[in-house]
């Protein structure tokens, strides 16, 4: 591995960078104050898989005595240490932002988190009625008598932990703990004149706690919340079933070591020695708050429907002028390729590619890649349909994708069920590339109909994530991506494609290839400029050949929604490269890239991020954009994010960021595409209203 700190950020500490411009949002004013509630929420869930993953797979590096340094030259050990200090620092700023700006902020509009304390008679009769009726019912105390034989307790749910008199004069404090498990009691809705009022399952118990074990002295009750390691790797050997095995490991997830407490800052010194004993934890895994733990969970109290006011207007995804509804959606894709920028553009054409592809007598087969899908997958239905039609049906359900792994187990079963030939994915890669090739039999002989993605089937997602569909019915690139599923579903090696490359064979490859055509224009005198727009930048290869490029004069402009390991701006290295980060009321997700090539523009479209992760241990497609108005576009994608002035944070070669100066005048880009949806959608709707169309007879 290339190790030069001078060259390189850590991306632990750059992804905290990333979580803490969200964690911007949540403190920014001019955002509406239930979408700061929602920021709020996001930021503590984005910290709950950081702590599952990240931290996690540094605990482990340690555990294993592992030596090796990140391109930046720290060891796990240095790795977890600052990043441990800095997570202090962005939970401490979570707390006084809740706690100062937005909880008195939604008690001036009527939204009130209650302590048992000050509930009205009225409230008071309500909370005992649920305490008798529900809480005592399904929640049960367990005592703890043996810390090393203690039962299981969820992770990312709250529990509470009692202390109780020693039961003789010179004995030790006893304890137990009152999980919540997965109940649904954190939150519970009180009877109020006005407004909304609630308070948490918590609190209630510490209230009637003494019910729970009468006779008893109650010395403290605490609530507390624990996070586990959830980087836990599969074994693909011959010979083991990959669905029971990925089973064995949603398991092991379940009772895997911890990497965080979370408890509230009234806890006793005993109390808290009992619990890190119980849990194994040093001091530095522990989080002492002041509120309530959980802030992923308010995304409830942010969804309530009496308040929209208080949060962004909804914005309904347009229809896309270039289908016609009252058309068959091949003929559309016939008449010339498509290019679609979600969310501010329907994700349905993609859903109707499939549906009609179902039920139409002349589709032979369908092949189609599945990462992350909804819970009600239209698109799941639509290929079972299709199988039970008689269509030649395979799927690659990549079985490995985290924290999805169970639903598409389920999805995996249900597909076999109806006839679909399932895949499991690639033994030892993620299959994560996005894909869809539907083959017809026409006139003309077979047809391949095709969606390439740079996110996944998941019409939930789509309304929530920017992301680019492109649908087309070229041939060349119908060949490749037919050798590529048979490449990737058989035993065969991938062959040379025409257009596409995939990870982990070429991609990378054919990127450095593009950039270093860039450097070479610039040697020689020529205009060189590389555009691009994706998720996270990590591989130090790609870095490296950036620097490079930089270095010659190729002017260099990326959006880079999360981890950024390169240094942007740094005299000598990088001078000609800019990056900045979108964070808005849409997840930037689009992998877009752009080589000026001499003038004749490059324009691809990608599955992947430029991390080894996904360059090395993950089946990923680098997609050309062939059709010229399709490449212009996205080539204006690209422009307006970068023309951002509203939303867009400057990474600066330290990792930090620097903030817009007005975040009320200039291009607000996520505003802007979804203006030109509208608009385009409107022109279209006219036109159509203006032309008259005879009614043949029969």
């Amino acid at each position: 591995m290339s190790v030069d700190a001078n060259l390189f950020l850590n991306r632990e500490l750059s992804w905290l960078e990333f979580n803490q411009r969200v964690l911007d949002e949540a403190a920014d004013p001019s955002v509406p104050l239930l979408e700061r509630l929602r920021f709020l929420a996001i930021t503590a869930s984005n910290l709950d898989e950081f702590f599952m993953v990240r931290i996690g797979s540094l605990r482990t590096a340690i555990r294993r005595g592992d030596p090796g340094v990140d391109p930046s030259g720290m060891t796990a050990g240095e790795q977890l240490d600052a990043v441990s200090l800095r997570i202090q620092q962005m939970v401490e700023e979570q707390y006084r932002i809740f706690l100062e700006q937005l909880e008195p902020a939604m008690v001036d509009l009527g939204i009130k988190r209650r302590h048992v304390t000050e509930l009205n008679e009225q409230q008071s009769v309500f909370v005992e009625q649920i305490f008798e009726e529900q809480i005592s019912a399904v929640l049960t105390p367990i005592a703890v008598h043996d810390p090393e034989r203690f039962a299981l307790l969820t992770g990312r749910s709250i529990n509470v932990a009692v202390q109780l008199a020693p039961d003789e004069p010179d004995g030790d404090y006893r304890y137990a703990v009152i999980p919540f498990g997965r109940s649904d009691l954190r939150y519970i809705t009180l009877p109020s004149d006005k407004g909304h009022e609630f308070a948490l399952g918590e609190d209630v118990i510490a209230l009637l706690v003494q019910r729970f074990f009468p006779g008893e002295e109650i010395v403290s009750t605490v609530p507390f919340r624990i996070t586990r390691n959830a980087d836990l790797s599969v074994r693909e050997e011959d010979g083991i079933d990959l669905l029971e095995e990925m089973e064995d490991v949603l398991d092991e997830r379940k009772d895997s070591f911890c990497v965080r407490l979370e408890i509230s800052d009234h806890a006793t010194k005993p109390m808290l020695f009992f619990l890190k004993k119980l849990l194994k934890l040093r001091n530095r895994d522990v989080y002492v708050l002041p509120g309530p733990a959980g802030f992923g969970d308010l995304t409830r109290v942010a969804d309530l429907p009496d308040y929209s006011r208080y949060v962004y207007p909804r914005w309904k995804p347009c229809a896309s002028p270039g289908f016609d509804p009252g058309q068959s959606i091949f003929e559309t894709i016939r008449s010339g390729d498509r290019l679609l920028y979600h969310p501010y553009e329907s994700f349905d054409p993609v859903i109707t590619l499939v549906s009609e592809a179902a039920t139409d007598p002349d589709v032979v087969a369908i092949k189609q890649t599945l990462y992350r899908t909804s819970r009600n997958s239209p698109v799941v239905e639509a290929l079972k349909t299709a199988a039970e039609n008689g269509k030649n049906v395979t799927v690659i359900v990549e079985l490995k994708a985290r924290f999805d792994e169970a639903r598409n187990i389920e999805w995996a079963k249900q597909l076999e069920l109806a006839g679909v030939h399932v895949i499991y994915g690639v033994r030892g890669l993620k299959t994560h590339a996005k894909a869809c090739v539907i083959v017809r039999r026409e006139p003309d002989g077979f047809r391949r109909y095709i969606h390439f993605g740079t996110g996944n089937y998941n019409e939930v997602t789509a309304r929530l994530y920017t992301d680019i569909s492109y649908l087309t019915c070229d041939k060349e690139l119908g060949d490749d991506v037919i050798a590529w599923f048979n490449a990737t579903t058989g035993y065969s090696q991938l062959q040379q494609f025409k257009q596409l490359e995939s990870a982990p064979i070429g991609l990378r490859d054919r990127l450095l290839d593009l950039i270093d055509f860039e450097t070479r224009q610039c040697r020689n005198n020529a205009k060189g400029a590389i555009h691009a727009k994706f998720n996270s930048l990590v591989d130090p290869k790609l870095i490296r050949a950036l620097y490079k490029a930089s270095q010659a004069g190729v002017r260099i402009r990326l959006n880079i929604r999360g981890i950024c390991c390169l240094k942007p701006g740094v005299p000598g290295l990088s001078d000609n490269i800019e990056v900045i980060s979108i964070i808005d009321r849409f997840l930037e997700h689009a992998r877009i890239f752009h080589f000026l090539h001499g003038g004749d523009d490059q324009i691809l479209i990608s599955s992947a991020d430029l991390m080894p992760r996904n360059l090395d241990g993950r089946v990923e497609l680098l997609v050309p954009i062939l059709d010229d108005e399709c490449k212009r576009r996205a080539i204006e994608i690209l422009k307006l994010c970068m023309s951002d002035k509203a939303r867009a944070r400057r990474i600066t070669s330290d990792g930090k960021y620097a903030r817009p100066d007005s975040r009320n005048s200039g291009v607000r880009s996520q505003h802007y595409f979804q203006q030109l949806a509208r608009e385009a959608e409107e022109s279209a709707f006219e036109e159509k209203r203006r032309m008259f169309v005879p009614q043949e007879p029969n």
